[in-house]
């Protein structure tokens, strides 16, 4: 016998994480996450911490000449791991 109510479990998932504001934070996490695979072996290597407050990520560099680089591309950077997640979760980067 079939159900008729049926629901994908991914969106159910999704709906409930909405509903209990786990949303946001869990995209954070993802984007944090996702440094490293997005920047590319070489600036996590140089990469000592990320954080992530009121919609600004925070990157702490080993290296100013890498911080002055990746300053030049800020926009650019904060397009590619919003799209890389699939959802809008930063505004902007601050490098430190």
């Amino acid at each position: 016998m079939r159900r008729q109510n049926a629901e994908i479990l991914s969106d159910v998932l999704n709906q409930m994480m909405r509903e209990e504001g786990l949303e946001t934070p869990y995209n954070e996490w993802r984007l944090i996450e996702a440094w490293p695979e997005v920047m590319g072996e070489g600036i996590a290597r140089y990469t000592r911490s990320t954080e992530i407050r009121n919609g600004t990520l925070y990157v702490r560099l080993a290296s100013s000449v890498l911080r002055h680089e990746l300053m030049t591309g800020r926009k650019a950077l904060v397009n590619r791991l919003n799209q890389h997640i699939g959802a809008h979760v930063i505004e902007n980067i601050v490098f430190l």
